[in-house]
């Protein structure tokens, strides 16, 4: 059996696909807020408790990749977000168990704080344990708190961010682990990723040009901005990859009940009815962008609720082709 990449999950020729980011709560909502104060959370830390449950729901209801952020330390001063609260890889491999056919991408994991080594064992565990469904989202860090923590420069990490890359693409294939810049055959990874390599998908610019970036990664994701911008920016990377590059990006939403509800703009997305949001996705996969990873935090209606609108409402309108949905 031929093995294809999790890009290919993501990455449809005839239409944009969507994604779900955790954490999986609306604790940014006014109703959200007003429950983390009664039970006593420090503000960005989210309410757990029914995420497993909706994670399941995602991935039956056919969407595409369940993302992730990896923030090690909780900074309530100077970040007040505590993302996805629980160490990136381990969240991976309790997810790799209680989904089917969403792809697991990491939105992103910070190289330049682990060891490559260490980075590329879980990564390939995980890869395994999800039969080949994982994207890792890669960057080098912009809180600079964790790295004096580790003992590590942070001016540095542009450097390590690249040696860190050289070293999972070798280490995920046979011939030796790389051990001081050459192959030693007797040290090897296991288990060995289920993808023929895990892709590659830099998050921001991880401090490299990008010229670099195009050679070295398989896929984009960026900030949400504006839909010239965000156009703009998915040519860049087309013209740059030969159209071999991933192009990803995110939308904070807060769907409205009345479908022809018109658009206010939130941090990040937008409050908005169906027929809006479709007409704005709809813009966004003519530009080029090839999925679209929807972070729920400010939804004012219940996550289930939402999930089931997109799936039924919004998904089967993203088509890159017009005639299709007129047929």
């Amino acid at each position: 059996m031929k093995k294809i990449s999790a890009l290919e999950l993501i990455r449809k020729p005839d239409h944009m696909t969507l994604g779900i980011e955790l954490p999986l709560d609306n604790d940014w909502s006014p109703a959200g807020e007003a429950r983390r104060a009664a039970q006593g959370r420090p503000r960005g830390v989210p309410d757990l408790d029914a995420q497993t449950d909706l994670v399941r729901k995602a991935d039956d209801l056919g969407f595409s990749a369940i993302w992730m952020r990896d923030v090690p330390v909780f900074d309530q001063v100077n970040m007040g977000d505590a993302g996805s609260v629980h160490d990136v890889f381990t969240l991976l491999g309790f997810l790799a168990g209680v989904t089917r056919k969403a792809a697991l991408g990491t939105a992103a994991v910070v190289l330049p704080i682990r060891h490559p080594l260490m980075t590329a064992k879980a990564a390939a565990s995980v890869d395994a344990l999800s039969g080949g469904r994982l994207i890792l989202g890669v960057a080098s860090g912009d809180r600079p708190v964790e790295y004096p923590l580790l003992g590590l420069d942070f001016e540095t990490r542009g450097e390590a961010f690249r040696e860190a890359v050289t070293y999972l693409r070798a280490a995920w294939q046979p011939g030796g682990l790389p051990v001081n810049g050459e192959r030693v055959p007797a040290l090897d990874l296991l288990p060995r990723p289920v993808q023929p390599t895990i892709p590659l998908v830099v998050a921001g610019q991880a401090r490299q040009d990008d010229a670099w970036l195009a050679a070295h990664m398989d896929g984009r994701f960026v900030y949400p901005g504006s839909l010239d911008k965000t156009a703009q920016q998915a040519r860049g990377w087309a013209d740059a990859t030969a159209g071999r590059g991933a192009f990803i990006s995110a939308f904070h939403l807060d769907l409205l009940g009345r479908a022809d509800a018109p658009a206010t703009p939130i941090r990040f997305g937008a409050r908005v009815g169906r027929e809006g949001l479709v007409a704005h996705f709809r813009a966004l996969a003519a530009a080029g962008i090839d999925h679209i990873a929807i972070n729920l935090r400010q939804s004012a209606r219940p996550l289930a609720e939402v999930l089931e609108e997109l799936a039924s409402d919004v998904m089967p309108m993203l088509t890159r082709n017009p005639a299709a949905l007129a047929a």
